[in-house]
């Protein structure tokens, strides 16, 4: 039987630095049942793929609390209507358990309810609500809205906030007595009371004890969980400084105590530093997600349905497949659906990237979140909630943003034994300084001690690579590039050969009406108006890209008086009582149509990849119209950028030679695989990669996904099939070749933007310890420069955000 792996995300509260980071990754991976489990500090969750059949949530939420951190759990309650026995609510139990994105769910029968911990990225209250009533029951949610995560982000940075100006109107005093305190400061005013001993002990103890103690609960849960982190480092130095400074306090009593050298303004900046250090990240990776924030921003809130023969308004969660949604003129789309009744012009923009609205008509798919610029639709709900094309794409990036690049690996691993030798280092800087530097000066090798214990924090370590990738996974995917995760990120700019599949990829995947040829004595307009009227009646593309090439040349068509399709011949039809025959050459044949004129222009038409049909008028031949499936206009410009950037480009397709090297002739491609078989496209991808190349699969068809899967990195046209973006590692939502190169591109700036990153993160720790303990840093220049790498690591990550594209 095989094994089933369900995933879920929590979000956790209570990560200072990537060592909580790597601690909690893994503690949940020694959990029994769970089979990878990665955190990511930047977004503050983690991801976890467990068998359900022998680990469950309780367990790894259990552990990630005895590991001294919060789970941060979204609820919701439901009432359910219907059951009749302790059967009816262990059945809904099973059925919510099993939905995605359900953490647990536990049912009570007595009170007849439902208690649901979800993820929001995968589920929503109106999946659930379909669920019970699939199994038999009803259920409505309970009034009692609770706090989502954003509301507890916010929360905590006012709290944050609130610290700081609390710590920084107590700690100025202390570091006016500081600067005041050198000979070449002396003139500045220094009230007398500042250099009190009590004085400062009053001012630096609610900054040690009230805002610190963040601090302490960090570092106790660490240190008792037989680990270490940033908490350890910031209560080991501070406590040192405070508790030091006290002990003189104290010694001081009966002399003159305003001739003592006190450190409380060592612990007291610091800590206030830290704070402020914290604030300025916290808002700085709130900015790093703002990809997310838009495309959340782009779905609409409500939707007016009709229900039971009424229109209502409800909310968008609310809304069920097979909902009738009515769309007003400049509304957006709130679901994905059919168009049952009316007419419009869609702005796509947000999908496409295509400014110009798109003709939509009965019978038509639409978007959530496209725009209707100018007639009343009446659209049956097809998708929603997690379903929509929109959902689908907030939740790749999503994932994207939360996954490890290979590159980060480096970077945890590093982070995770740090703290502890940063306190051996620190402790022997004291010994050093203690017996050998400056013999007996405690208070003297305490400063470099503490120095050296702030100086060394790895939070710039822990931020540099997920910063970076979320950065640039949200800034590809708002130009319509959706990378699944941060290593195809990280792969994809070392590519050297993209292999593109033709049909829809190359080519825009439909045929359009190329030429028609006309015999002398034939009137153009009357030859296009019968051909036209003929093969409307016929379900064939080919048929209908004549039918459509004849109605853009604004020619009316008539009534057909008969009609006959002979299959692998072509068609028979009566129109205006002159007969048309249209289609091969044996159709012509088969009704004696004399056609030698017409063969060399056929055999010349077909050599550049396009499918003539014969057409002749009462047994007399008239003309020909060859249809195409043209190559897409940025095609041609796309392949000659991907050459200019080095890469080899090749084509592959099904189709026959011929019409495959016309087709790649025309997009300047070369080297050309044709007549290949479906799963002989994923042949050769690996004949490629046996040559020591690094291929990318470029393709939009399920034929393609083999290949899709294979190739090193498998990139989707966004406009094929679902089963190509489920195969491939990048979906290129705007269906251009040119994307291909963007997100190249945005790889190479990505990676090149971690590596400044991380070579910041390593040049700071690696110069700042030493500089600490040869004594060239003081304690609280140590908290600023600490504050400031975290800070400046972030922001750099920024930069990505202004990538043009």
């Amino acid at each position: 039987m095989a094994q089933t792996i369900k995933e879920a995300t929590l979000p956790i509260a209570g990560m200072t630095c990537a060592s909580c980071a790597v601690r909690i990754e893994k503690g949940l991976n020694k959990v029994e049942g769970v089979q990878e489990a990665t955190v990511n500090f930047a977004l503050e969750k983690t991801s976890i793929k467990y068998d359900p059949t022998v680990a469950n949530i309780d367990a790894m939420k259990k552990k990630i609390r005895n590991l001294g951190y919060e789970v941060i759990e979204e609820k919701v309650e439901l009432n359910i209507i219907g059951m009749t026995c302790a059967a009816c609510s262990t059945r809904i139990e099973k059925g919510l358990n099993k939905l995605d994105g359900v953490l647990i769910a536990s049912v009570n029968l007595a009170l007849e309810s439902a208690t649901v911990e979800y993820d929001p990225a995968q589920t929503n209250v109106s999946q659930m609500i379909q669920k019970v009533e699939k199994l038999g029951y009803q259920a409505n949610q309970k009034g009692e809205q609770k706090e989502d995560i954003a509301d507890l982000k916010e929360k905590e940075l006012e709290t944050q906030k609130g610290k700081f100006i609390f710590s920084l109107i107590l700690s100025f005093p202390l570091l006016w007595a500081m600067v005041s305190h050198f000979s070449f400061t002396s003139f500045i005013y220094l009230p007398d009371m500042f250099m009190n001993p009590w004085v400062q002990l009053a001012l630096a103890t609610p900054v040690q004890f009230v805002v610190g103690k963040q601090f302490y609960v960090g570092a106790y849960k660490a240190l008792r969980n037989k680990s270490a982190n940033m908490d350890v480092l910031v209560a080991l130095g501070t406590s040192a400084a405070y508790f030091y400074s006290l002990y003189l306090s104290i010694i001081s009593i009966g002399s003159n105590a305003h001739m003592v050298e006190l450190y409380y303004e060592t612990s007291a900046v610091l800590i206030t530093l830290i704070i402020l250090g914290k604030l300025f990240e916290v808002r700085a990776k709130g900015r790093s997600s703002e990809a997310i924030k838009k495309l959340m921003g782009l779905q609409a809130k409500t939707a007016v349905v009709e229900r039971n023969g009424v229109e209502i308004e409800v909310a968008l969660e609310d809304v069920l497949v097979g909902d009738i949604v009515y769309v007003k003129p400049g509304e957006k789309v709130p679901v994905d659906g059919v168009i049952i009744d009316g007419r419009s012009a869609l702005d796509e923009s947000m999908l496409t990237g295509e400014s110009v609205p798109v003709d939509k008509t009965v019978g038509d798919s639409i978007i959530g979140a496209t725009i209707n610029k100018n007639g009343f639709l009446k659209v049956k709900a097809t998708k929603v909630g997690r379903d929509t094309a929109l959902s689908q794409i907030i939740k790749v990036v999503e994932e994207a943003q939360g996954s490890k690049a290979p590159i980060q690996r480096l970077a945890d691993q590093i982070s995770g034994i740090f703290v502890p030798i940063v306190v051996g280092i620190a402790f022997i800087t004291f010994l050093v300084w203690f017996f050998i530097v400056a013999p007996g000066d405690f208070a003297e090798a305490l400063e470099k001690l503490i120095a050296v214990l702030v100086i060394a924090c790895p939070c710039a370590l822990g931020l540099a690579t997920p910063t970076s990738i979320m950065a640039g996974s949200g800034r590809a995917a708002e130009f319509g590039i959706l990378f699944k995760g941060g290593e195809h990120l990280e792969r994809t700019h070392r590519l050297t050969t993209i292999l593109l599949d033709k049909t829809g990829t190359v080519t825009n995947g439909e045929p359009v009406l190329t030429d028609v040829l006309i015999e002398k004595d034939i009137n153009e307009k009357e030859f296009l108006t019968l051909v036209g009227t003929a093969e409307k009646q016929s379900e064939h593309p080919l048929a209908q890209a004549i039918v459509a090439g004849i109605k853009e040349k604004n020619i009316e068509l008539v009534e057909v008086e008969e009609f006959e399709a002979i299959p692998g011949y072509g068609i028979q039809a009566k129109v205006g009582g002159q007969v048309v025959l249209a289609g091969t050459r044996k159709l012509m044949n088969k009704y004696g149509v004399m056609i030698e004129g017409a063969q060399a222009t056929m055999e010349q038409l077909e050599a550049n990849g396009k499918t003539a049909m014969l057409i002749a008028i009462n047994n007399k031949y008239a003309g020909l119209v060859a249809v195409a499936d043209t190559i897409k206009i940025t095609s041609k410009a796309a392949v000659r950028r991907l050459k200019e950037m080095g890469l080899e480009v090749v084509m592959i397709t099904g189709d026959n030679k011929l019409t495959a090297e016309a087709i790649a002739k025309e997009a300047g491609i070369t080297q050309v695989v044709a007549e290949v078989l479906p799963e002989g496209k994923a042949e050769e991808v690996k004949k490629l990669q046996k040559q020591g190349k690094i291929v990318a699969m470029v393709g939009d068809g399920i034929n393609d996904a083999p290949a899709l899967a294979t190739a090193d990195i498998g990139m989707a046209i966004g406009t094929g099939t679902d089963v190509a973006m489920e195969a491939a590692d990048i979906t290129l939502m705007r269906g251009d070749l040119n994307s291909i190169a963007d997100a190249i591109y945005m790889s190479k700036k990505t990676i090149r933007n971690i590596k400044q990153n991380l070579f910041w993160a390593f040049a700071y720790n690696t110069l700042g310890i030493p500089i600490a303990a040869l004594g060239f840093l003081a304690p609280w220049l140590a908290g600023a420069a600490m504050a400031f790498s975290s800070v400046s690591v972030v922001l750099n990550a920024l930069r990505l955000q202004r990538v043009k594209l």
